[in-house]
């Protein structure tokens, strides 16, 4: 049964989650702090994080960030705070999506369906040869530019991959995000150009000349076989 960590400090939240999660089939497990989390989840990895974002000992978003350093799970942020620059500055740093303080256990149960849904890996139809710039192993989730190994995140990986499968089509930010898997909330959009610009760098570190991903203005982004 898939099995779900929700990290949150107040007892009466941490109930209707479990309540809810349990009800739909999901196992749980609730702590209270974050230091204990990533601890937990070294040792038993959970299929998908709910975390606060105002723990007592360090937030949320820090959290995320020494989580991403070992595990690529799913995360879902919860907060108090529905500021636009919050829901941006998580989904930029590894979340999945972000449900704000007070929300309905019904809401945030949809969304772990969803994410996990979306996290069933797609056949994704790349051409590639050994004498391409990129070579693409989905079963290994890896991808080869000029035979050199990209060290991806996540989100890069499938950011490239949605790319890659299909050269010289304009893909908008909203269908990017459809790829990743993540909601295509009021601001989350935005967390695109923030990933691309990530996955440029490491494209450029091995060929420094090469723009392989387009930037059209006001429409999104391409992968240019012509560049690369």
């Amino acid at each position: 049964m898939p099995h779900i960590l929700i990290v949150e400090d107040e007892a009466a939240i941490a109930d209707t989650l479990i309540f809810a999660l349990q009800n739909e089939g999901f196992t749980t497990t609730w702590l209270s702090l974050a230091e204990q989390a990533l601890a937990e989840q070294q040792r038993n990895p959970a299929v998908l994080l709910i975390l606060d974002v105002g723990l007592p000992d360090i937030s949320g978003f820090e959290a995320c960030k020494r989580l991403r350093r070992f595990s690529e799970v799913p995360v879902i942020f919860l907060t108090a705070r529905s500021e636009e620059i919050d829901r941006v500055v998580g989904l930029e740093i590894g979340a999945d999506d972000y449900v704000v303080k007070p929300f309905s256990p019904r809401e945030v149960v949809a969304r772990v369906k969803a994410i996990l849904k979306r996290m069933v890996p797609r056949e994704v139809p790349v051409a590639s040869s050994v004498d391409g710039p990129f070579q693409l192993d989905s079963e290994r989730v890896q991808i080869h530019y000029h035979r050199q190994l990209l060290s991806l995140t996540r989100h890069e990986f499938r950011l490239l991959q949605s790319l890659l499968a299909q050269p010289e089509r304009v893909f908008s930010r909203e269908q990017l995000l459809d790829g990743l898997g993540v909601a295509a909330d009021a601001g989350y959009e935005r967390s695109i150009d923030s990933h691309i610009k990530s996955l440029r760098a490491k494209l450029r570190q091995v060929s420094a000349d090469a723009e392989p991903i387009q930037t059209h203005r006001g429409l999104g982004y391409s992968y240019s076989p012509r560049h690369a």
